[in-house]
């Protein structure tokens, strides 16, 4: 049985409702702005449950899960990995009641941030930009933006209310029935327009008091970190995968004469930092490294797994599949699969090493990104957030995994495949196996020499960085 049935099984129940009023216009930014990060799935889920619910209604009739399969002609797995990435944007809320036999959730739409919100986030437009590059950025960035019209020589002739419509008297203030027949019944509440939260970056990422640290109250006053600026610093440093160390320069340098700290400079400050650390590229989730909170190692350590540990924590996705090439820049469609399952699955940098390193001896030194979706979800159900993590889980569930990687493969041409030693990572063998595999005669291994090459690699920067304790990784703290 597949995990995700753990999680919803066809025949639970659910309610669609709305978090207030969602208009056309929003429908516009959900398609332009959020589905080219999220994809088209995640929008047609998102219109399908918005459409269950009746208009001027904010909550649907019961339905269960295969009956909205069938709706959209997807599988359920599908349809729950969606909705794990709409809830990720801020789309979408999930409650569950627990009923003899079954489940009930209650999938509550919020509205999107608006087209001025999105563009302006600091975290959202800068991923799209990246998406999407200039040209169609800006296309649709004028899709959204229209000229303002010049009033300044023209003279306001507004009537007000008191100008248009004569005053109610004394007698008829005093009765109090209209305002009282006016209030919502009971358990009832009016249809409106529900304010639009930003997407939220939990503070439990960023150590402040790391932060403080480095900072006098005589250089920077405590009373400057308001909450807009401490959710500022939290989103930049996601953002821009910047410690809290050099965090501290950051905020120094916008820092106004005032002793308060200026949001637009700030942005400024981490955008140049960002920039002069990356030769001007603009920030890809592929280019992170594993936050400091989410690290075990303090350095290097002396045993085998510990300096690979060390390495996988303090290297980036991107760099970890250029050290694999020996300077090569990935492919395009290799980075946009990383950063696609790391967005949709919320998924740590070190940990996506981890997924890299095991999925690449599994499937002949290739990315499939099927393959390593299917695991990232099992490991944000699980909610792993450290490099050892997912090397225990992919331990323990290996024989799930090797399931899943040969599930779809064609049976006529396994067979007619030599026969290979299964490839393991050197972290993934415990000692005990080590100890009885140098005793067997290895099963000769035939294979393209391309292959057999790009092996050698992934195996040479594993015991590159064995020896010597990861002098590599140092530099991408």
């Amino acid at each position: 049985m597949k995990q995700y049935w753990n999680e919803v099984q066809p025949i639970d129940g659910f309610y669609a409702a709305m978090n207030g009023m969602i208009h056309d216009h929003d429908r516009k930014v959900i398609s332009f702005l959020y589905q080219p990060l999220m994809g088209v799935v995640c929008t047609n889920l998102y219109t399908t449950l918005a459409y269950l619910v009746e208009e001027n209604r904010l909550w649907s009739e019961e339905w269960n899960h295969y009956q909205l399969m069938e709706l959209m002609g997807l599988n359920l797995d599908d349809i729950y990995q969606a909705r794990l990435k709409l809830e990720g944007m801020g789309l979408l809320k999930t409650f569950i009641k627990e009923i003899p036999d079954q489940r009930m959730y209650i999938y509550e739409l919020q509205p999107p941030l608006s087209a001025d919100q999105f563009f302006t986030d600091g975290m959202l437009n800068i991923y799209l930009y990246q998406k999407l590059g200039q040209t169609h950025f800006q296309k649709l960035k004028r899709a959204f933006s229209d000229s303002v019209m010049n009033k300044e020589e023209y003279s306001e002739v507004t009537r007000s209310f008191q100008d248009v419509y004569t005053s109610m008297s004394l007698q008829a203030l005093k009765n109090f029935e209209g305002q009282e027949a006016s209030l919502p019944e009971q358990n009832m509440k009016y249809i409106h327009r529900e304010k639009t939260e930003p997407i939220h970056i939990s503070a439990d990422s960023f150590n402040f008091d790391l932060l403080f640290s480095g900072l006098t109250t005589a250089m920077v006053p405590r009373k400057s970190f308001t909450a807009a600026v401490k959710d500022t610093i939290t989103k930049l440093s996601f953002l821009y995968s910047i410690n809290e160390i050099d965090m501290q320069k950051v905020v120094l340098s916008s820092i106004t004469a005032n002793d308060k700290i200026d949001l637009d400079e700030l942005r400024k400050a981490a955008r140049d930092w960002y920039q002069m650390e990356n030769e001007d590229q603009l920030p890809q989730l592929v280019n992170r490294r594993q936050p400091v909170m989410h690290r075990e190692s303090d350095g290097a350590g002396t045993t085998k797994e510990s300096k690979l540990i060390f390495y996988l924590e303090t290297t980036s996705p991107r760099q970890l599949l250029i050290d694999l090439s020996e300077g090569v820049q990935p492919a395009m469609s290799d980075l946009t699969a990383v950063e696609e399952i790391m967005l949709g699955q919320q998924i740590e940098p070190g940990v996506m090493n981890v997924l890299i390193h095991y999925v690449m001896l599994k499937t002949d030194m290739k990315l499939s990104k099927n393959y390593m979706e299917k695991i990232a979800s099992h490991w944000a159900r699980k909610k792993i957030k450290t490099v050892k993590a997912a090397m225990e889980l992919a331990k323990n569930e290996h024989r799930q995994y090797q399931t899943w990687a040969t599930e779809k493969k064609d049976r006529s041409q396994t067979r007619k495949k030599p026969i290979r030693t299964e490839k393991l990572p050197d972290w993934f063998i415990v000692q005990d196996q080590e100890q009885k595999e140098t005793k067997k005669t290895k099963t000769t291994v035939t294979n393209d020499s391309k292959l057999d090459e790009r092996r050698r690699r992934l195996e040479a920067i594993q015991r590159k960085y064995q020896k010597n304790g990861g002098e590599k990784g140092g530099k991408h703290q």
